[in-house]
């Protein structure tokens, strides 16, 4: 359902209300529910939210030369989406083994990663991107987060994507490290955290640290996607932005795409 089709909120008339739809899909190194990686689908449930921003996790591969799951060909091809460059890459494990990055050449292994530990945005061509950061988290394990500050018209808004741990313990500090973060930036703008939280209550310890400063969008359950039962996926946005509309975008695409279903926010500035 498109988030123009929403039954759940009234339709806005954006010559009199501006606004901004973004979205949140766990794609799964674009692995679907039957077990096949299939970028192309990914692309095309993207094209049925048609958002103007997108938050991806698990958008890079996690062995091998740690590419984009998504070939950098295909999302141009494509003409929507403009991946956000952050200057960052992985480390790859031919890297410690002499002479592995010349295997990795003759094996054409294409390492040109999408985002930062699996987290991308992307967006529209109308979305001018102002500055960006790479967030390391503390962890046991690699995670990051990524942050861009976004220019929509003359509105600036700040974008961060995310995919927090499955401990608890590490969830809470990850978030307090990003919220720390958005406390230092030089400039106040209106914020959206998204990304899969892997937490199923909005009220758990991990997501305290938000401390009424902001709130969830009711997108509703979005995982598994065969049987939507848990609302992995969140979109948490500042009391400086106006929620019009959000919901989970269910199709048949996206029911097979991956095993998360993508979550979407139509926010007004």
């Amino acid at each position: 359902m498109a988030p123009s089709e929403h039954p759940r909120f009234p339709a806005i008339d954006p010559a009199m209300t501006p606004t901004i739809t973004v979205a949140s899909y766990n794609m799964r190194k674009a692995i679907g529910t039957d077990r096949r990686r299939n970028p192309d689908r990914v692309l095309a449930v993207l094209s049925e939210i048609d958002a103007d921003v997108v938050a991806l996790q698990e958008a890079d591969k996690r062995v091998g030369g740690r590419g984009s799951a998504m070939p950098h060909e295909l999302i141009d091809g494509h003409g929507m989406y403009t991946p956000v460059a952050f200057g960052v890459r992985h480390n790859r494990l031919l890297e410690k083994i002499p002479g592995g990055l010349q295997a990795e050449r003759l094996m054409k292994l294409d390492t040109r990663n999408l985002g930062w530990h699996g987290n991308a945005l992307l967006v529209k061509s109308h979305v001018k991107v102002i500055d960006v950061h790479a967030i390391e988290l503390p962890t046991l394990e690699p995670r990051g987060a990524i942050l861009a500050e976004l220019l929509i018209g003359d509105r600036p808004i700040r974008i961060i994507g995310m995919h927090l741990d499955l401990s608890g313990l590490w969830r809470r500090r990850q978030l307090r490290t990003i919220l720390d973060l958005i406390a230092r930036r030089p400039q106040a703008m209106p914020t959206v955290l998204m990304g899969d939280t892997n937490e199923w209550r909005d009220g758990a310890a991990s997501l305290k640290d938000l401390n009424g400063n902001y709130r969830f969008a009711p997108t509703g359950p979005s995982f598994h996607s065969r049987k939507p039962v848990a609302s992995l996926d969140r979109i948490i946005v500042d009391h400086s932005l106006g929620i019009e509309a959000a919901g989970v975008h269910t199709s048949a695409a996206s029911r097979k795409a991956s095993d998360h279903l993508p979550i979407w926010a139509r926010l007004a500035f």
